[in-house]
């Protein structure tokens, strides 16, 4: 074969192994890219400006370590989750590891390649939510029954200092959430933000009850 009909041929060649091997990495790579090294950056960043804020006097952040994570020396920024306060409750009393609560709920991942939020550019897909539209109205959402131990670790730290009517931005490094692990929903390695509100918790044996738009408050202490 001349070489003048060889180039040509190498060309289209190529040309289809390009094509072939962005079509079956293109899902992950194009929506996610660099994601661990993204949110492990966006983590560290969000906890060193969080604590500066906290040090500086602004009441409306506040950061927990994990409840598992209590006994573990101080320094590792992952232990943590960050919260914003959104709203002020008017209870007393904090749930328990082994309550049940009721509450609102969004969980978001960091914006990415297809995902923004359009009223916070840092947040991207929402993977999760007990109300349907974008603002969450108490008086006509139901929230969600939920064992506090049984959530993933950062989620269920966030509770355990909760007061009812809190209404909380939570961040979660993915150590206290999903890990490594991933879904049709999240890729690994994934920071959660959450927007909680706590409408209501109950100690081990009591009947929780059904729950409707103009329910009350049934524990506080």
């Amino acid at each position: 074969m001349k070489l003048r009909n060889l180039i040509p041929l190498l060309g289209a060649f190529f040309l289809a192994l390009s094509f072939t091997s962005c079509s079956e990495t293109d899902n992950e790579v194009v929506e996610y890219p660099n994601w661990k090294s993204k949110n492990d950056s966006y983590f560290s960043a969000k906890y060193n400006a969080v604590k500066q804020a906290i040090q500086s006097g602004d009441k409306s952040w506040r950061m927990y370590k994990c409840y598992t994570r209590n006994q573990e020396k101080e320094g590792n920024p992952t232990d943590y989750i960050l919260v914003k306060v959104l709203e002020e409750g008017t209870g007393s009393g904090c749930p328990l590891y082994t309550d049940t609560v009721r509450a609102h709920y969004k969980g978001w991942l960091l914006a990415s390649t297809s995902y923004t939020d359009k009223y916070d550019s840092e947040l991207g897909k929402v993977f999760d939510s007990s109300w349907v539209g974008d603002q969450l109205d108490p008086s006509v959402c139901v929230p969600s029954k939920m064992g506090v131990g049984g959530l993933v670790d950062g989620f269920s730290t966030a509770l355990q200092h909760m007061h009812i009517g809190d209404r909380w931005k939570v961040y979660i490094p993915y150590e206290l959430g999903y890990k490594a692990q991933e879904s049709k929903t999240m890729p690994a390695y994934s920071v959660l933000v959450f927007e909680i509100m706590l409408a209501a918790y109950y100690r081990p044996g009591y009947v929780v009850p059904n729950w409707t738009s103009n329910s009350t408050i049934l524990w506080d202490e």
